[in-house]
């Protein structure tokens, strides 16, 4: 046997922590504030208040393996919560703020949660279920609005100041528990899923990677995800890892502030969902001026698929690169990235197309697609099944190990997403098991259907959703939001998709709302369609 080794080096948060304040302790941190204000600071001064966090919680009794919840807008204390908190041992715990407090009740005792950060421009909310809360000890306020922290409670900056600014992380075994992130929960109680340290640096490590977000110390990130959902897509790890300048924006998530941030701090690279996107796309061609956003090298578009004409229109009218990811909370997240392989540029509409897709599966995530016998599909980019995932930051299992039917026995898995994938690996969602069209025997992409009907210059969203049928069992049937002043009937917007699908494809019927119903985390919830229109076709019979 050969002699000699590698050093056995752990891949913790507490590397990316010390590599802030070493390495990076230049970068700027810009937080936007309820005011609209701006507050600057520096990795250092990162590092510094991360280290008083850890201390402070050592302090306050927070043992290894406690969970710290935050309850938090994007911002620098959230970032120093998603460092501070691991360094020492610690899990942090990110609540959804866009969930009932009767669904927020349930997480945070589900996960257990001893400790709270919470803005205390949210107080109103998580006062609704902080007496839910059984075994909560502590609650460190975020004075955002500047208000005095209330009583019972402790100010975020006062503990801080009390706390030695040197920390000494302890040995910590990368296979430990750092973040717990929970699954919307739109079948079901929310799920929890455990990143460790070692999962969490290595997809910083990939994420950050040229052919995957690509970021890197000469780049300003703009995470409009919330921090919240999914770890933020890994964004605040991957610029603590590179030395990204990062910019927050705070509970500002209007088009107009939002565009205004990328131009006036010169972002190079956002990410967001599609709806967010949407929004900006609508403001920017409704503009009288051209915006000067010419700073921005992408905009990464994840949490559910973005029409192709969305993307097409921001690079025809705008000249702005959109990149299409997908993940999952279960993923941690980031799964796939539509990159346009060199080989296969050269068309414009071949390269439309592959941008329109999730894109193929970034380092160490492995994919594959199977019916509903589990039988493994053929890539062609026709047959439709089942996308299954496996990779080192892919979840083994939930926490408290719920919902096992989600794990296969040889270790992939079940994401719920119906896909295609092709022979070059490009991932295709056509839709959410859940959700899928099947028709007379036949399956229907709802995704494919409501990409194209956005492509519409009338139409602002549409969502199309499966209503009972006499006949055919069930049937298409699209949920339409128009644009501003924008007309539009049902016979017009069939003509405008029938050249694209079969006949048995198309909609049997078109209702126009005012507002599409959406999960905490902006994806189409189309139960409540189904609850709502979901007889429609049986009705006209």
């Amino acid at each position: 046997m050969l002699s000699g080794r590698m050093m056995d080096f752990p891949l913790t948060i507490a590397h990316l922590l010390e590599r802030v304040g070493s390495v990076h302790g230049h970068v700027e941190v810009v937080s936007t504030l309820p005011d609209k204000t701006r507050h600057r600071g520096t990795f250092a001064e990162l590092h510094e208040r991360s280290a008083r966090l850890a201390n402070a919680l050592t302090k306050l009794g927070v043992k290894a393996g406690d969970r710290v919840a935050t309850f938090a807008w994007n911002h620098r204390q959230h970032l120093e919560c998603y460092l501070g908190v691991p360094a020492m041992g610690a899990v942090v715990h990110t609540l959804n703020l866009r969930l009932h407090p009767t669904e927020l009740a349930y997480i945070a005792n589900h996960a257990d949660d001893q400790v709270v950060v919470v803005d205390l421009s949210l107080w109103p909310l998580f006062d609704k279920f902080r007496g839910e809360i059984k075994n909560l000890r502590h609650v460190l306020v975020v004075r955002d609005t500047g208000g005095p922290a209330p009583e019972g409670t402790l100010d975020y900056e006062a503990v801080l100041a009390d706390a030695s600014p040197t920390f000494d992380p302890p040995a910590l075994d990368e296979n430990a528990a750092a973040m717990l992130c929970y699954t919307s929960g739109t079948t079901g109680n929310p799920k929890g899923v455990l990143y460790s340290h070692r999962s969490t640096v290595l997809h910083a490590m990939i994420a950050g990677l040229p052919d995957a977000i690509g970021l890197s110390a000469d780049d300003v990130v703009l995470p409009v995800v919330p921090m919240f959902h999914a770890s933020a897509w890994g964004l605040p790890y991957v610029a603590a890892l590179t030395g990204t300048r990062i910019v927050f924006p705070g509970p500002h998530l209007d088009p107009a502030s939002l565009v205004k941030l990328m131009a006036e701090e010169r972002v190079t690279v956002a990410a967001g969902v599609p709806t967010i996107w949407m929004g900006i796309l609508q403001l920017l061609d409704a503009a009288p001026e051209k915006v000067d956003l010419s700073c921005v090298r992408t905009m990464i578009i994840g949490g559910s698929a973005a029409p192709a004409s969305m993307i097409e229109g921001f690079s025809k009218r705008h000249g702005l690169e959109v990149t299409h990811a997908w993940g999952m909370t279960e993923t941690n997240p980031l799964g796939t990235v539509a990159r346009v392989k060199r080989h296969l540029r050269g068309d414009a509409a071949k390269e439309l197309a592959l941008r329109a897709t999730q894109g193929f599966a970034v380092p160490f995530v492995e994919t594959r697609h199977v019916d509903s016998d589990g039988k493994v599909l053929a890539r062609d980019g026709q047959v439709m099944g089942e996308l299954e995932v496996r990779g080192p930051w892919v979840a083994s299992s939930y926490f408290g190990d719920e919902g096992a039917d989600r794990f296969t026995k040889d270790g992939w898995f079940k994401t719920g997403d119906v896909v295609r994938i092709d022979a070059e690996g490009y991932v295709t969602i056509t839709d959410r098991e859940k959700d899928v069209i099947k028709s007379g025997g036949e399956w229907i992409s709802s995704v494919a259907l409501e990409n194209a009907l956005m492509s519409h210059p009338a139409v602002a969203e549409a969502a199309v959703f499966a209503a009972k049928h006499p006949k055919w069992d069930e049937r298409p049937v699209a949920a339409i939001v128009l644009k501003p002043d924008a007309k539009a009937d049902k016979d017009s917007l069939i003509e405008h998709i029938r050249p694209s699908f079969p006949k048995f494809a198309l909609p049997d019927e078109v209702v126009f709302i005012e507002q599409i119903p959406r999960t905490s985390t902006g994806k189409f919830l189309k139960s409540k369609l189904r609850e709502q229109y979901g007889d429609i076709l049986v009705d006209k019979a």
